[in-house]
């Protein structure tokens, strides 16, 4: 008896992740030489054939959710980052050079996560990281070692200089012992894979809607990011592209300012202007008046600004940087006014987003070297609870799953709301 035939549907889903392994299984065409280390606007990057998104296509197809399966496949066509969270060296030195063998095969240019510094996430909902700053710099050098000679792209440690041991709270870290730490960590970790001969290194900068420019980029100055090809902004947020590329080019320019720009303002980046200002002082055209949260619309103050006192910095002369860009397709998420008495984590598992623009080295923005897919589509943030005290994240009506964990719901709403549309990867 012969086996039935797969309905027509079904078997386009089918086709199409055949071709996306197929893709990765075979060399693709030579990249051009890139203008910046690894990266260039010709770089493409690997994509795993047997990721998450490809086994939930799978998933939906047997369940007879076409629509969803489609959509899943055409996820599953797009490069996405790997996250390197645990293990003993040994283990994530195999893990790693496991990856880069892989990619290096296709001629691919693969994106690894290092997280897994000491005290990470402030003991909240991704908290974990090595034992001691020796245990996490022996497990950075063994990631290191993985990566060897071949092609890689490496974000740092999202959060881990946004959230620094001082941030956690107020009795958390009294000497600043801890702190320094953190930023003697990270340092060894940027100049430790930077040293191997082909591989990228972006150390993470939280986001627009974070941390102060000036604060966020005397941090960057402080952990070594000018050993490193730049730095990375909204890993697992969903603010706009525009918005953390105007913040990203400022924090670029502050760096300038305040180490190579005018002799006086040395050492000063609390000197450049914020994010968070509301009005120009009478007469003088420069920022002035703080506030608590950030207004694009006023944000021609703080454009002033930098035009008035880095316009001499060299286009070459600036820190680039990478942007996330896995669900802000649909910009941040906000609950309805008066809707939760406390932090409503808006952050965290924000309903209704979607995928963003789709991963490229060929951004064509001045100093963003390329849109990724860092934070992997469908995995939760966590079990969130809007601080109602409960267990159960009001949003959804359910317990979200841990941080890390793969959500099928959350991966076919962020791929139906894709803006632009999602269509499969080249």
């Amino acid at each position: 008896m012969k086996a039935p035939r797969p309905r027509r549907g079904a078997a386009a889903v089918l086709a199409a992740l055949a071709v996306c392994a197929a893709l990765t299984a075979t060399p693709a065409r030579a990249q051009g030489t890139p203008t910046r280390d690894v990266l260039g606007p010709a770089t493409r990057f690997y994509v795993d054939p047997h990721g998450k998104a490809a086994r939930q296509a799978l998933v939906d197809l047997r369940h007879g959710d076409l629509a969803n399966a489609a959509n899943m496949a055409r996820l599953a066509s797009w490069p996405q980052a790997e996250w390197f969270t645990e293990g003993t060296p040994d283990e994530v030195r195999a893990k790693v050079g496991k990856l880069v063998r892989r990619a290096g095969a296709v001629d691919r240019t693969p994106v690894l996560v290092a997280y897994n510094v000491p005290g990470r996430d402030c003991t909240q909902y991704s908290s974990g990281g090595a034992a001691s700053s020796a245990a996490y710099r022996q497990w950075i050098d063994a990631f290191a070692a993985g990566i060897g000679d071949r092609e890689a792209v490496v974000v740092v440690e999202p959060d881990g200089l946004a959230l620094l041991p001082k941030d956690c709270g107020p009795g958390d870290d009294p000497t600043g012992a801890l702190t320094a730490a953190r930023i003697a960590d990270l340092a060894h970790a940027v100049t430790t894979l930077k040293a191997r001969p082909h591989t990228a290194v972006y150390l993470d900068a939280g986001n627009v809607l974070w941390r102060p420019v000036g604060d966020m980029a005397q941090r960057l100055l402080d952990a070594g990011v000018r050993s490193a090809d730049g730095f990375s902004l909204n890993v697992s947020n969903t603010l706009p592209t525009a918005h953390n590329a105007r913040y990203g080019a400022w924090m670029a320019k502050c760096m300038w300012f305040a180490s190579q720009g005018p002799e006086q303002a040395r050492g000063h980046t609390d000197w450049c202007a914020s994010q968070y200002y509301s009005s120009a002082a009478p007469n003088d055209g420069v920022p002035g008046n703080a506030v608590d949260s950030a207004d694009p619309a006023t944000w021609r103050w703080t454009d002033a600004w930098f035009d008035q006192n880095a316009g001499a910095a060299p286009a070459g002369g600036l820190q680039h940087f990478v942007i996330d860009t896995s669900r802000n397709g649909r910009g941040s998420w906000a609950p309805e006014p008066g809707k939760y008495s406390g932090d409503p984590e808006v952050w965290c598992n924000a309903p209704g987003r979607g995928l963003g623009p789709r991963p490229t080295a060929a951004t064509g923005v001045p100093l963003v070297d390329a849109y990724l897919w860092i934070k992997v589509p469908g995995e939760s943030d966590g079990s969130c609870t809007r601080n109602t005290g409960g267990t159960v994240d009001p949003e959804y009506g359910i317990v979200d799953p841990p941080a890390g964990a793969w959500w099928p719901d959350q991966a076919h709403t962020l791929a139906r709301n894709a803006e632009p549309r999602l269509t499969f990867g080249r």
